[in-house]
């Protein structure tokens, strides 16, 4: 009965990675046929793998500029939200505030907004401080967006700290900033660096505000650029999944390096000290 149920088990997994890995793979399957066969077959697989559909890519837009203009705006977006919510999180879980359970519902309550009703008053603040076609122009909407989700994952792993600890420091002659960055820091890191995670692969997803703020073509980002692949009378769907496998190779080794950080946080955030 047990080997029966094993057995079973690792069917529903392997259908189970299948169904979740399906689209990724069509896609890479896609990108190495030849243009002409897309349209006219609906095989798996290709007698003749091509990578005419990756040259095409790399060449008919200037992807590696739109993958630059996501790679820093989604670096700067995670190092400014995780400083500031960082800060905040301590601020709420650790210090003597009061009100502290209302101040982390407006937070939550704030990263609810969807972004279409923020967008018109966004766009008129950049465009009002002349920072459209720019990398701040994006981090500033973005930082609205991560940032209070970002103070209430932390603010979760800063609560699982022991108050001893602390408790130590301040006996010491710590200050409240000395035992943030000797203390509650090291022991938050995999918490900090889970949420850095989640922060640049949305800021890396986002289209919305990428679309809207930054329009001249040399300011796109990933999303916007790939999405102007199409033309007026076709869609190169080679080009499009060859861009697509391209671009997902960064967020792939981004997650696979910090494979155990992740786990790690996702791990202690879940279990109490």
């Amino acid at each position: 009965m047990n080997k029966k149920a094993g057995i079973g088990f690792y069917i529903f997994l392997v259908v189970f990675v299948f169904l979740v890995m399906f689209p990724f793979i069509w896609v890479f399957l896609t990108s190495i046929k030849p243009p002409g066969e897309i349209f006219s077959s609906f095989k798996w697989f290709t007698s003749n793998p091509s990578l005419e559909s990756y040259t095409a890519a790399l060449t008919s837009r200037p992807l590696l500029r739109y993958m630059l203009n996501s790679f820093v705006v989604a670096s700067l977006t995670t190092i400014l939200s995780l400083t500031f919510a960082s800060f905040t999180a301590y601020a709420v879980t650790r210090l003597p505030i009061k009100g502290k359970g209302l101040i982390l519902g407006v937070v939550l309550a704030a990263s609810m907004f969807p972004q279409i009703a923020i967008i018109s008053p966004m766009f008129n603040l950049i465009t009002g401080l002349g920072l459209r076609n720019s990398y701040l122009g994006l981090v500033i909407p973005y930082i609205t967006i991560s940032l209070p989700l970002s103070i209430w994952i932390l603010s979760t792993f800063f609560q699982k700290i022991p108050f001893e600890l602390e408790e130590s420091a301040k006996l010491d002659g710590a200050s409240p900033f000395q035992t943030f960055r000797k203390v509650i820091l090291p022991l938050a890191t995999p918490g900090i660096f889970t949420t850095g995670i989640l922060v640049f692969i949305a800021a890396w997803n986002e289209y919305l505000f990428a679309l809207t703020i930054n329009t001249a073509d040399v300011w796109r980002t990933v999303p916007v650029g790939i999405s102007l692949y199409q033309s007026q009378f076709s869609v190169p769907w080679g080009d499009i999944s060859a861009a697509t496998v391209i671009v997902t190779i960064p967020i792939v080794i981004l997650v696979l390096f910090f494979q155990k950080r992740i786990v790690s946080g996702l791990t202690s955030g879940s279990v109490k000290e």
